[in-house]
């Protein structure tokens, strides 16, 4: 009778493998292709040099920033540029970025809160959240005060901060999904 025991058990064992692996496989088939991965779709070394500038007009939206509507997000200059479906220029706004910045590529909109406490602590609104990049969440905000102080450099902060009404102007237009690009 152990014989017949062990058989049994070793059938057993067997068939469970086999459903393990196939609920496995049928998971990872059904995964989103955006689960886990980077919301920039552009790899981020693809992406190096500065983007092209008028000297005429500093101001001016940056050449090779994109097309269509979208945020444009100079990192060296800590510039915003909110850019319509017609590729004009809507609004454009100095920011005080936080001490981790997103790496240049083109993300997309992930979240948005109307109101919390920022990683500094300070009351902010209008969070429109983008990328992450060493282990923090970045995004543009606005502090209730209307702050736009340095950020404490010791600490590892993602908020790219804009004035009330910049925020608001942003906050209409970056809406869930909304290209976000990142440049130099």
């Amino acid at each position: 009778m152990a014989k017949g025991s062990s058989g049994f058990v070793a059938g057993l064992t067997v068939a469970a493998v086999a459903v393990v692996g196939f609920l496995a496989f049928q998971a990872s088939a059904n995964v989103p292709d955006t689960l886990g991965k980077s919301h920039s779709s552009k790899s981020p070394s693809a992406v190096k040099s500065k983007a092209p500038r008028d000297k005429k007009n500093p101001v001016a939206l940056p050449g090779d920033s994109g097309t269509g509507e979208r945020v444009v997000y100079s990192i060296d200059d800590d510039r915003v540029w909110l850019v319509g479906a017609n590729n004009k220029v809507q609004r454009t706004f100095k920011v005080t970025p936080g001490t981790v910045d997103p790496l240049p590529a083109t993300y997309t909109v992930t979240s948005r809160s109307n109101a919390v406490s920022g990683s500094d602590g300070t009351p902010i609104e209008h969070v429109v959240r983008f990328a992450t990049n060493e282990g923090v969440t970045i995004g543009f905000s606005a502090a209730v005060d209307g702050s736009t102080p340095a950020p404490v450099p010791t600490k590892k902060l993602g908020g790219i901060r804009e004035s009330r009404a910049d925020g608001n102007a942003m906050w209409e237009f970056a809406t869930i999904s909304q290209k976000i690009v990142v440049i130099n």
